[in-house]
């Protein structure tokens, strides 16, 4: 089984992956080091390390010497790509592209736009069918910020079939914490659900129980971190 094989198992077999995030690859290294398999990277912290804000556009160089970095390490590497860094789906297949040469074996993209909307469902789905021609080893976890920015919550179930039927391997609804929607949603997908951990919100074990099949941590230990050092 090569890599690729292993991450998108991760999602269908056993107990939902746990991905943690990193910033650089020193956090990374240490969460291989405690025995993590699959790691991902936090657009937020990537940014801030870089003095740079999040979600707009602006840590592409960044975002590619981390990856080129993690590749090496003994893991199953994805990379959160922002919204792209680009407008073109085009522009982002060549992304992808580029994050696969390197070996990581997944990206993450999201639809939030840096003026705090959405952008057109129809135009991320050209931009997943982009990437999935360009790179179609990686596996695309697709993310709606609907329940993140405020007004489009209704939206969540049309834009996640979208972008599963546009190719994505998974999809991601960070912000999603009601049990009910949650179970709606994996009743309703063939993609794995990915779902953000939050302290708040609903536990490991009952997300597992939802039919969650991926939980991330995003930028918690990035934050947690920042804190530990004050």
């Amino acid at each position: 089984m090569n890599a690729h094989e292993e991450f998108r198992d991760l999602h269908r077999v056993g107990a939902p992956l746990v991905l943690p995030n990193a910033w650089d690859h020193a956090s990374a290294a240490a969460l291989v080091g405690a025995g993590f398999r699959a790691v991902g990277t936090t657009s937020l912290g990537v940014a801030s390390a870089a003095g740079k804000a999040d979600a707009a556009g602006t840590a592409r160089a960044e975002t590619v010497a981390l990856a080129r970095g993690l590749a090496r390490l003994d893991a199953l590497v994805s990379v959160d790509i922002e919204g792209g860094f680009g407008d073109d789906p085009e522009q982002v297949a060549g992304l992808a592209r580029e994050l696969a040469e390197t070996g990581v074996v997944g990206i993450n993209i999201e639809d939030g736009l840096p003026d705090g909307t959405l952008t057109d469902p129809e135009h991320q789905s050209a931009v997943i069918r982009a990437v999935k021609r360009a790179a179609p080893e990686l596996f695309v976890n697709a993310r709606t910020d609907t329940h993140w920015l405020p007004g489009p919550v209704g939206e969540t179930a049309d834009r996640v079939a979208a972008y599963q039927e546009a190719g994505a391997d998974g999809v991601f609804v960070p912000g999603l914490r009601d049990p009910e929607r949650i179970c709606a949603l994996v009743d309703a997908l063939e993609a794995p659900l990915n779902i953000l951990y939050s302290p708040d919100g609903p536990s490991l074990l009952e997300l597992t129980e939802l039919g969650v099949r991926r939980v991330s941590c995003g930028s918690l230990l990035f934050r947690a971190a920042l804190q530990a050092t004050v």
